[in-house]
């Protein structure tokens, strides 16, 4: 049988582990929630002090606290190019790059090229017969968005967009994403639908690659056989601490934006804030929802470093893992 504490000591321990306790409810009720199953604010007064957006839903974490909540409805929306960032999570996954690889060189097809000089939607122009590596490919797809890049990809890895795509769902199934449909590659496809609760939980995952961090923070990408550089279609870069992720815009998303930056606590340690923000402005055009999704993910950023730099540190054993 195991031995009994004394009296006196069975005092100090139950009284140890009452502070320890408080101490994390001290933290939850500052910071505003840590941890896995966080509840969704609803715009509840006093749920949340961050100033979410309008309209819309939002979701927002801090590695190494936890979630900070969620915001508005939790049904499926459209994501538009937000899409992109499974599109990558699926080919980094199956074909890895470490830092300073380019990865296999990938012959451009007649599909890629035709599709190019599309008016319709974001592209890349492109020669039938170039040959280019998976990193410029990726960055092609992430950094101007373009949409042809996507499909690319899509059939280098799957013989198919349609084969890649059931590969894209049983991704999200995997991250219990249950609230998310993909049918396309791009997210040119207005049933390509998720959640920013679920958005999230990619963001967590594909963040931890390396190769896709450093791309997602690149202000340009090169454009191939020529001289010329296209700018990221995140802006939100130019705010201190913003290293991505990925922006979306169309008429039935609104704008779209899964955003990453690097905050400092009170003791100057970095943490790694993730945000998503969906559905902003949707139904007007994709220039007005792209500029308030900027807004609005601006506003959040702003205070979450502002929460991070006076939160309590975290607590031994408080930080939530992934699952």
């Amino acid at each position: 049988m195991p031995r009994r504490l004394p009296p006196r000591s069975r005092i100090v321990a139950a009284g140890a582990a009452a502070l320890i306790t408080l101490a994390i409810l001290g933290t939850a009720i500052r910071f505003g929630g840590f941890g896995e199953g966080t509840p969704r604010t609803g715009g509840e007064p006093g749920a949340s002090s961050l100033p979410w957006p309008r309209e819309g839903q939002a979701a927002v974490r801090v590695e190494g606290y936890g979630d900070l909540g969620s915001h508005g409805p939790d049904r499926p929306v459209p994501i538009a190019s937000v899409t992109k960032v499974m599109t990558a999570y699926v080919i980094l996954r199956d074909h890895p790059l470490r830092r300073g690889e380019s990865g296999p060189r990938i012959t451009v097809d007649s599909q890629a090229a035709d599709e190019s000089v599309s008016g319709a939607e974001s592209t890349v122009p492109l020669e039938q017969g170039q040959r280019l590596s998976q990193r410029h490919l990726l960055e092609l797809m992430l950094v101007p968005s373009g949409n042809n890049i996507a499909r690319l990809l899509a059939r280098w890895d799957a013989g198919s967009q349609e084969a890649f795509v059931g590969k894209m769902n049983r991704a999200a199934a995997e991250l219990a994403m249950n609230r998310t449909t993909y049918t396309g590659a791009s997210g040119l496809e207005s049933t390509t639908t998720s959640t920013a609760a679920d958005q999230l939980k990619l963001a967590r995952q594909v963040m931890r690659d390396e190769v896709f961090r450093s791309v997602v923070a690149q202000s340009h990408a090169s454009v191939p056989g020529t001289s010329r550089t296209v700018d990221n279609t995140n802006t939100l870069l130019d705010t201190p601490g913003v290293i991505g992720i990925k922006t979306g815009s169309s008429t039935p998303a609104g704008g779209a934006l899964m955003w990453a930056v690097t905050v400092p606590d009170r003791r100057g340690r970095q943490h790694l804030a993730l945000g998503v923000v969906l559905h902003q402005r949707a139904g007007t055009s994709p220039q007005e929802g792209l500029r308030a999704v900027f807004d609005s993910s601006r506003v959040l950023v702003e205070a979450v470093r502002s929460r991070v730099a006076t939160a309590p540190p975290p607590t031994v054993g408080v930080t939530s893992r992934s699952r």
